[in-house]
């Protein structure tokens, strides 16, 4: 699959194949084509496809990255500077659209059109999750409900698709697709919910950026919607302040994880994600037995122990 991307790239003009080599080497967990390449073992799928959607899969997630650097003016992501840091957004945000536009062309030159369907679909739930929370930034009312919603759209959608993708190579496993589906969408919910916690309780080196870098880019997450109701007014201001400003004000990292800690914000975040986990192992219930399913078991519990 890394070499499929890197003949993707190779072709490109280029800037987008200094570009995107830069952003696609900087590395990842490759969590969403890696279950889509397990699952297609598991249906007893033996044909290529498989490694072109997980391509395409990952083309499609690295252009949101992107995409989203920009929307954030990160300067950092995976312990390097970022592409829209060293190259400019009018660059970075054309690299994105090559890489969605590219993810597009790839699955249409094998014209499987409910594939295609799914795609799209999950993609501009994507787009619309962006919207959503865009709309709520630097907003300190933002209820778990939003967040669900908004985590849903984001990045469960794309797990989702990935996960059940394979069942759309053969008639004969349209029938594990809702399940599938379920999986991946809880496990994505598992995903993201882990990975605001890490924003809070990991370092700068494991993370590859700066801590708290929700909370800098006025983003509200599970854990500090589950602690506002705790706080007085003069820690409550300081939160709503640093979502505004970008910057911690009258707070430091310390006493941030002090206060979620002593209120429960992250045990109680945490429970959150294991149900999720709960759920995605769960729906795999009626999937054919092996060893690619217990893999598929196992992997919310690599999402929930991760440190990076």
């Amino acid at each position: 699959m890394e070499r499929f991307i890197a003949t993707q790239l190779a072709e490109g003009p280029m800037p987008v194949r200094e570009a995107g080599s830069y952003v696609l080497e900087a590395g990842g967990k490759r969590l969403r084509p890696a279950i889509l390449l397990v699952v297609s073992r598991l249906l007893g799928y033996r044909g290529e496809h498989d490694v072109r959607y997980g391509a395409i899969v990952e083309m499609i997630h690295t252009a949101t990255l992107v995409h989203d650097d920009i929307i954030d003016r990160a300067t950092v992501r995976r312990g390097r500077v970022t592409a829209n840091h060293r190259w400019g957004n009018q660059l970075t945000v054309l690299l994105g659209d090559w890489l969605y536009i590219r993810a597009i062309e790839l699955a249409l030159e094998v014209a499987e059109v409910p594939a295609m369907q799914a795609l799209s679909r999950a993609t501009s739930q994507m787009t619309e999750g962006e919207i959503l929370g865009l709309a709520l930034q630097g907003e300190s009312r933002v209820t778990r409900e939003q967040y669900f919603e908004i985590t849903r759209r984001k990045t469960a959608e794309l797990f989702s698709v990935a996960c059940s993708l394979p069942t759309h190579f053969s008639p004969e496993y349209d029938r594990y697709r809702p399940a599938l589906e379920e999986y991946g969408r809880n496990i994505g919910m598992c995903f993201q919910i882990v990975d605001d916690i890490l924003d809070i309780t990991g370092s700068q080196q494991s993370l590859g950026k700066p801590v708290f870098s929700d909370l800098r880019e006025g983003k509200l997450t599970l854990p500090f919607i589950l602690l506002l109701p705790h706080l007085n007014a003069t820690e409550r201001r300081n939160v709503e302040e640093t979502l505004a400003s970008g910057e911690l004000r009258g707070t430091s990292p310390e006493q941030l994880r002090d206060l979620l800690e002593r209120h429960g914000a992250v045990d109680e975040s945490r429970e959150a994600a294991n149900e999720f986990a709960r759920l995605a192992v769960a729906a795999l219930a009626d999937l054919p037995h092996g060893p690619e399913l217990d893999a598929l078991a196992v992997a919310p519990r690599f999402v929930i122990d991760r440190d990076y």
